[in-house]
C-alpha cells in the first residue's frame, strides 16, 4: 500500500497528490512515468512523475478527474493509501549537456510533466524558456512552481483571460522570429498541440521532442496497446518512450488510434475489464 502524504486541488478537475514510494523516488528522473491502481477491481493508469524528493521517499503526481479511475482516486484523502503504485516507467529525458537555451512548451494538463521537464534543464544549468497554454484563466496551474525553473515564462490563453492571448505556436514563432536560438524545443500536451509545435520547428531545423501517452495497460510493451509510428517504424511508448523525435512521430495515426475507445469512454454502462476481472463504470 502506497501513502497519500499530501492532496491538493490545483484546480476544479486536477488535483495534485505527493505518494510515499521511496523505491521510487530513489530512481525517478524527468521524463519517466508511474502506473497506479486504487484497489484490486482498478484499471491500471499511467500517469508521469510530475516531481520527486529523495529524502522524503515521496513522488508526486498530478491528475485530471475525467474518468472512474481519476474520480476514485480524487475521493482519497492524506493518509488514505493506494494498492497499488508502479514504477519508474519508460526512459527518462535526455538532457543534452552541450545545450545553452532550450524552450519547454505544456499544453493544459501537459504543463504538469512540461515542469518536471524544464526543472531537470535548469538544475542543469540551462537556460529555460516556458511557454504554458492554457484555455483561460480558471484552468491555469502550476505557474509558481514553472516560473522557478524558467529564465521566462509565457502564460498563453486562448481567450485572452490572462497572460496574453493566443496559442502557444504563436508565441513560438514570435520568440523564433526575434531571434532566439534554441537547441532545443520539448512540447508536451494535446497531441494537436505538439503536432503543430512540429511543424513551426521544422523549418528551422530546431531538434524537437514530444512526449506521447496513448493507450497504455501493462507499462512493458507486451501489450501493443501503446504502439506508435516514428520514422515510419512501429516504436512501443511505454518502453522506447515516452519522448520521441517530434519530426518523426506519425501524429495524424496517433490521434486516430487515440481514438478507438472514445465510444466506451463516454458511455454510463458498466463494463468487465478483462485483465482484472473488476466491474468499472467506463
Amino acid at each position: 500500500m502506497y501513502k497519500i502524504v499530501t492532496k491538493r486541488c490545483l484546480n476544479d478537475s486536477v488535483t495534485l497528490m505527493e505518494i510515499e514510494a521511496p523505491h521510487i523516488a530513489r530512481k525517478a528522473k524527468a521524463g519517466q512515468f508511474i502506473i497506479f491502481r486504487v484497489d484490486e477491481k482498478g484499471e491500471r493508469i499511467p500517469l508521469t512523475i510530475a516531481d520527486y524528493d529523495r529524502e522524503k521517499g515521496t513522488v508526486t503526481i498530478i491528475f485530471q478527474i475525467v474518468g472512474a479511475s481519476t474520480k476514485l482516486l480524487n475521493t482519497l484523502e492524506e493518509g488514505d493509501s493506494i494498492l497499488d503504485f508502479v514504477g519508474p516507467l519508460g526512459v527518462a529525458t535526455h538532457i543534452d549537456p552541450n545545450a545553452k537555451r532550450v524552450c519547454v512548451i505544456g499544453g493544459g494538463v501537459g504543463n504538469a510533466i512540461a515542469y518536471p521537464q524544464a526543472k531537470a534543464l535548469h538544475n542543469a544549468g540551462i537556460q529555460v524558456d516556458m511557454i504554458a497554454g492554457f484555455r483561460s484563466k480558471d484552468i491555469v496551474i502550476l505557474e509558481d512552481e514553472m516560473g522557478a525553473v524558467s529564465d521566462h515564462l509565457y502564460i498563453m490563453t486562448d481567450d485572452g483571460s490572462y497572460g496574453e492571448k493566443g496559442l502557444v505556436t504563436n508565441k513560438l514563432q514570435q520568440l523564433i522570429d526575434a531571434g532566439n536560438k534554441y537547441d532545443e524545443v520539448i512540447a508536451i500536451g494535446p497531441i494537436i498541440m505538439m503536432k503543430f509545435v512540429a511543424a513551426t520547428t521544422k523549418p528551422y531545423g530546431i531538434k524537437t521532442l514530444v512526449s506521447l501517452n496513448p493507450i497504455m495497460v501493462d507499462g512493458t510493451g507486451m501489450c501493443g496497446g501503446c504502439r506508435v509510428k516514428v520514422g515510419g517504424q512501429t516504436k512501443f511508448a511505454c518502453v522506447d518512450g515516452p519522448d520521441f523525435d517530434g519530426h518523426e512521430v506519425d501524429f495524424d495515426e496517433l490521434m486516430k488510434r487515440n481514438t478507438f475507445y472514445r465510444e466506451r469512454e463516454t458511455t454510463d454502462k458498466e463494463h468487465v475489464c478483462r485483465l482484472t476481472g473488476g466491474k468499472r463504470n467506463a
